[in-house]
């Protein structure tokens, strides 16, 4: 009888899952590990005399965090049809909650749980967006091409969420989920005039937030020319330098790099190289031909996912699929043009690699549910 049981829940016999894209989950999650042990390792330990205190907890969160992937991943995906109202109204909840919590760096982005460490809501907004567009998709893919299905009740979504980031403020996080949602949105089938519309609406509220913000208006101009902002002693000076010793960083690098815990950079001159500027320790360190390397493999896990949302059973399903792995594609595209000073600084992390544990279990509990997905049961 216990047996039976069993092969009814968690451990019953089901189709494969999809290797390849397995595989390449689990090596970033490796890659960043090792990269996150060596960028963090001097401003560890002059801020809690500690090297491995970013790793040691990246290393828990990661274990859970393939926990969570394996579970998803043997979990039926139909299951978050139900779950995906209730997900979004939890998220709106928590990112109201985050707006009453103390600053940290100028943000309200965290919400502190006692004894447990700290929560990032916005993480949690953008898994409920995909889920909730999936769901409307899925259930309306033969009306999208209508202005009151293909644009109405996604953008009432987006509006409420991106609000409430804003209010925080996360512009970063505001952006992406705004990119997630248009892809989702033309792969569902929205007329390309409609996203035309959307887009430039996004566009005109960006213009607001860059002329009439100073916060923003900052943010231009150190993109425009770091090193010059950086010198006067201007208003953003702060964000320059973090923008200047990135760019040494990744010259610094060169082709082959100075080696596998040889950053120079990461010693107190670059701010923030266990998170949202990793990849230039990576540069620095592994060189070009390292930074080749995992955007090479960044490149491939989203190719892969997209495979599996083509070859998805349902609709549900391919949009579950292309909308999870969208969101890794274009956080990782952000990021590295950031880092790059590409486009103006907005602070995003690199996933799998970046430090910080509500990301990564996140992360790879939505790597589970594609795997899902990927054994192709209806």
């Amino acid at each position: 009888m216990h047996r039976t049981a069993a092969r009814k829940g968690l451990l019953r016999p089901l189709p494969p899952m999809d290797l390849p894209f397995l595989v390449l989950v689990l090596t970033l999650v490796a890659f960043g590990l090792v990269m996150l042990c060596s960028a963090s390792s001097a401003v560890a330990l002059y801020r809690r005399q500690d090297a491995f205190a970013y790793v040691r907890p990246q290393l828990l969160y990661a274990a859970m965090g393939l926990g969570a992937m394996w579970m998803a991943s043997r979990v039926d995906y139909h299951i978050y049809h139900k779950l995906a109202w209730p997900l979004l109204a939890l998220s709106l909840v928590l990112l109201t909650a985050v707006l009453f919590m103390p600053e940290y760096n100028g943000c309200k982005r965290w919400l502190v749980l006692p004894g447990l460490g700290t929560l990032q809501p916005s993480e949690i907004a953008k898994f409920a967006v995909v889920l909730v567009f999936a769901h409307i998709i899925a259930l309306n893919h033969d009306r999208m091409d209508s202005f009151a299905v293909g644009v109405v009740p996604f953008a009432l979504v987006l509006g409420v969420v991106a609000v409430l980031m804003l209010l925080e403020p996360h512009l970063s996080g505001t952006m992406l989920l705004l990119f997630i949602g248009l892809v989702l949105m033309y792969v569902g089938g929205t007329r390309l005039v409609y996203l035309l519309i959307t887009i430039g609406g996004g566009g005109a509220a960006a213009a607001f937030l860059i002329f009439f913000k100073g916060y923003e208006r900052e943010r231009i101009d150190v993109w425009l020319d770091p090193f010059a902002v950086f010198s006067s002693g201007k208003a953003g000076k702060d964000m320059a330098w973090q923008t200047v010793q990135s760019l040494y960083a990744i010259g610094s690098g060169g082709l082959m790099g100075q080696g596998l815990g040889n950053s120079r950079q990461k010693h107190l001159f670059l701010p923030e190289p266990q998170n949202d500027f990793i990849f230039a320790i990576v540069c620095e360190e592994l060189g070009f031909i390292g930074a080749v390397i995992i955007i090479v493999l960044f490149a491939l896990l989203v190719w892969r996912g997209f495979m599996i949302g083509m070859k998805a059973p349902d609709k549900f399903g391919s949009m579950l699929a292309i909308g999870l792995t969208a969101q890794v594609g274009i956080q990782v595209v952000f990021n590295m043009a950031v880092v790059t000073n590409t486009i103006p600084n907005t602070g995003i992390s690199l996933p799998f690699f970046s430090s910080g544990g509500t990301s990564l279990m996140m992360l790879l509990g939505e790597m589970g549910i594609v795997l899902s997905v990927s054994r192709g049961e209806t």
